[in-house]
C-alpha cells in the first residue's frame, strides 16, 4: 500500500508532508495534474496531488478531474479530502469562515463529468449525498479555537474562470447555494464513480458580488485571504487525517456507502 488517503488541494501542501517521495502515474485519462507526492501525516499515508498543477497552470474548466481521482485510487486511496478556495453567498459567513458543505449544485458544463462514457456500458451511480458523512465528521470533530467550520450548506459550482455577476450571484442564492466555486464538479461526481469516500472543507476567502454590499471578487483578495488562512487549514486536515476512520482496502468489505456505489454495476473497465 503506497497512500490511503488522498489530499486534493494547492501546490502549498506540497510542505504539508512528512519526508515526500515522489510518484509518475499514468491514467487511461491521460496525466494528472503533477506526478503526486507520497509521504506521512499524523502517522498516516497520505498522497497529494496539486488540483490546479504544481505551478497553478490549469484554471478550473481545464483540470483533468478523472485522471487526479485515477491517480489517487492507483495508489491505495479510498478516502480523499478536497481543500477548496469559495465565495460566500450568506452575509454572515464572511473571509476566514469554514464551510463543511453536505449538499452542491451542479452549474459546470463542457468538462469530462463522469468516467462512464462509452457507448454500450450505461452506469448510473447514486449521488443524492455527494460527500462521505464520515469524512465531513472527520473534519468536524477537528475544530479548534482557529478553525471551527460551519456544518452543512451548499456549494454551488460554477464554470469559471471568471467570476460570478451580481444576477447570477442573486439566482445562486436563490437556489439555496450557501458557498460558490468552481472545481467541486466533476471532482466530487468522479470521486463516486470510482467508489471513493470524499469530502471537503471550503474556506471563504471573499463575499459573492453583490452579497454584503460587495462589489467584483478580485483574484488578488482571494490568494490574500487563502494564504492568510493556510496554516490554520493544514492544522485542522492534520486533525482530520488523524482521525479518520481506519482505512479499509477491499471496496467488497469496506463498511462506509460511497465505497459501495458501483455494487452490481457492469463497469467497462477494471477498478484500479
Amino acid at each position: 500500500m503506497d497512500a490511503e488517503i488522498g489530499i486534493i488541494g494547492g501546490s502549498g501542501f506540497y510542505e504539508f508532508l512528512d519526508n515526500p517521495t515522489t510518484v509518475e502515474v499514468t491514467t487511461p485519462f491521460g496525466p494528472p495534474s503533477a506526478p503526486l507526492a507520497l509521504g506521512e501525516v499524523a502517522g498516516r499515508r497520505v498522497a497529494f496531488v496539486p488540483r490546479h498543477g504544481k505551478n497553478h497552470e490549469f484554471p478550473p474548466h481545464r483540470v483533468n478531474y478523472r485522471a487526479n481521482l485515477w491517480a489517487l485510487r492507483s495508489v491505495g486511496v479510498r478516502q480523499v479530502l478536497a481543500p477548496a478556495a469559495v465565495g460566500s453567498l450568506r452575509p454572515e459567513l464572511g473571509p476566514g469562515t469554514f464551510v463543511v458543505p453536505d449538499q452542491l449544485i451542479d452549474r459546470t458544463w463542457g468538462r469530462a463529468h463522469t468516467m462512464f462514457d462509452e457507448v454500450g456500458h450505461v452506469v448510473h451511480v447514486g449521488f443524492a449525498d455527494p460527500y462521505c458523512p464520515r469524512g465531513r465528521a472527520a473534519i468536524l470533530a477537528a475544530a479548534d479555537a482557529d478553525a471551527q467550520p460551519v456544518d452543512g450548506g451548499t456549494l454551488v459550482v460554477i464554470q469559471g474562470p471568471r467570476f460570478s455577476t451580481k444576477a447570477e450571484s442573486r439566482m445562486h442564492q436563490s437556489f439555496g447555494g450557501t458557498i460558490v466555486g468552481m472545481t467541486g464538479v466533476p471532482e466530487a461526481s468522479v470521486a463516486r464513480d470510482l467508489a471513493l469516500c470524499y469530502s471537503t472543507v471550503c474556506l471563504v476567502t471573499d463575499h459573492d458580488a453583490g452579497v454584503d454590499g460587495g462589489e467584483a471578487v478580485s483574484h488578488h483578495e482571494v490568494l490574500a485571504q487563502f494564504a492568510a488562512n493556510i496554516e490554520v487549514l493544514k492544522a485542522l486536515l492534520t486533525r482530520t487525517i488523524a482521525g479518520l476512520p481506519a482505512h479499509e482496502p477491499d471496496d467488497a468489505t469496506a463498511t462506509c456507502a460511497c465505497r459501495h456505489a458501483l455494487d452490481g454495476q457492469d463497469l467497462p473497465f477494471e477498478l484500479p
